[in-house]
């Protein structure tokens, strides 16, 4: 069988990630054999699986004269990234790479990659994935990981927190992490009064400039086993008074200012549940969904649900109340006309999301006035991309007259000759058959339950 390296994991001289089929695994180079042996004989690797902080790996029995061992990690169900992510998602993956720092530490190890790539999301809980990224730890090393932490964790916290919540997208164009000298220029000057964030950013980024073209001897850098836990306890400590209030953003209070009533709502529900059960959904992604009320019901049906919204706010929430209530749901930030697309060296080391999401059903609720009239976006167009990312559709229609659209109209020429539920059904028909349609209680919408042809 044909084996497929992963463009992901090139940089890696430890090691690196490939498929065989629809197995995945990892080859440990000979250069890793000492630190992967330690790994497994410190009770570090025993540690971090029991406490659910590292997914968990079985050695391969494939032999590869080229390696010292071929491992065969547990999957994660779909692969997710650091400007994908909400606040408290990019919050929770921080502070999991410091405790297990702090862990390897117990252990005689440290980590040498602290990578914001190297979490991901398990049950709306972050879990660490790279096996290699831990090394031996020597008396008086200072963290070598310490600079990538900041790029990738505390800068773009910082900025989200205190100044932008959208600055994570700057995370798009920087795939190491933003540059600490673009961090500190952001922040607001106040920040330089708040000696966590005076150290760790500002000061930070003024050293590496003053280095960035002198040759430094290594061997005048040293720092105790206690001075380094003392680092890893400022990190976390910073991190941890970081905050961001969900409230006020443009779709955050989205069910407060609903036009459904209670009888309505409801009465989608039991449309949306029906459709679901009629399609035998396994896996769901869940566009425009909101603080995703219907990703749950999703979700208590066993469905694997990714949960996507444009709005920061909106996928804060849902997280939040993912993560309390362990369920199997991922909430992502999503724009529709603007998505993750590849980015990298050579444009592969981050596919875009469209290469990375594979599900049975799409639902699509309240939306396709957004991109319809939002957008302007042709409904040709919007089934056609629709067909191309699933088999069943769950998909609203909501008509002119509704209250939602006459906002959207309210300051703007309706050009929109073509929007009406009629040519909805004609042009979405040519690319589903349409199984199942009713009428929302007490609305003008409709929610149709589609099978692609």
């Amino acid at each position: 069988m044909t084996s497929t390296t992963l463009a992901s994991s090139f940089r890696d001289p430890s090691g690196f990630v490939f498929t065989e089929g629809d197995k995945l695994y990892r080859q440990v180079n000979f250069s890793y054999k000492d630190n992967y042996d330690m790994l497994m004989s410190s009770g570090l690797y025993n540690t971090l699986v029991k406490q659910n902080l590292l997914i968990p790996h079985e050695e391969a029995s494939i032999k590869n004269e080229n390696a010292y061992k071929i491992i065969k990690p547990e999957i994660i169900s779909f692969i997710s990234y650091p400007y994908e992510w909400c606040f408290s998602q990019l919050k929770d993956a921080a502070l999991l790479t410091l405790k297990i720092q702090k862990i390897a530490l117990t252990h005689e190890m440290s980590l040498k990659d602290a990578s914001s790539y190297n979490v991901q999301f398990k049950n709306s809980k972050p879990v660490f994935i790279d096996t290699l990224s831990f090394e031996k730890y020597i008396e008086g090393k200072p963290w070598i990981a310490y600079k990538q932490f900041c790029q990738h964790f505390l800068g773009p916290l910082s900025l989200m927190s205190l100044k932008d919540i959208r600055l994570n997208q700057l995370l798009k164009t920087n795939i190491d992490g933003i540059p600490l000298d673009l961090v500190s220029s952001l922040l607001p000057f106040s920040t330089r009064l708040k000696p966590s964030l005076l150290l760790h950013l500002h000061l930070h980024a003024k050293s590496q400039k003053h280095y960035s073209n002198k040759t430094i001897n290594k061997n005048n850098a040293f720092i105790s086993k206690n001075s380094l836990l003392g680092l890893v306890d400022s990190l976390e400590t910073t991190i941890n008074g970081l905050h961001w209030n969900p409230h006020g953003t443009v779709w955050a209070d989205y069910y407060e200012n609903t036009n459904y009533t209670s009888d309505s709502f409801k009465h989608k529900q039991e449309l949306v549940a029906s459709f679901l059960d009629k399609n035998k959904t396994k896996s769901l992604l869940d566009l425009g969904a909101n603080e995703g009320v219907f990703s749950r019901l999703a979700s208590d049906k066993n469905i694997s649900t990714i949960s996507c919204d444009m709005d920061p706010g909106s996928i804060e929430k849902s997280y939040l109340t993912s993560k309390k209530n362990n369920l199997n749901i991922l909430p992502l930030l999503l724009d529709l006309t603007n998505p993750s697309s590849d980015i990298g060296f050579n444009n592969e080391e981050r596919s875009s999301i469209w290469k990375r999401i594979s599900c049975d059903t799409v639902m699509a609720l309240a939306l396709i006035h957004h991109l319809a009239i939002s957008n302007n976006l042709p409904l040709d167009t919007i089934a056609k991309f629709f067909s191309s990312i699933c088999k069943s559709l769950i998909i609203e229609f909501v008509p002119k007259n509704d209250s939602q659209v006459q906002k959207l109209l309210a300051n703007r020429e309706d050009i929109f000759i073509n929007y009406t539920q009629k040519d909805f059904e004609k042009t979405f028909n040519q690319y589903f058959l349409i199984i199942d349609s009713a009428q929302i209680k007490e609305s003008q919408r409709t929610l149709y339950n589609m099978q692609k042809k």
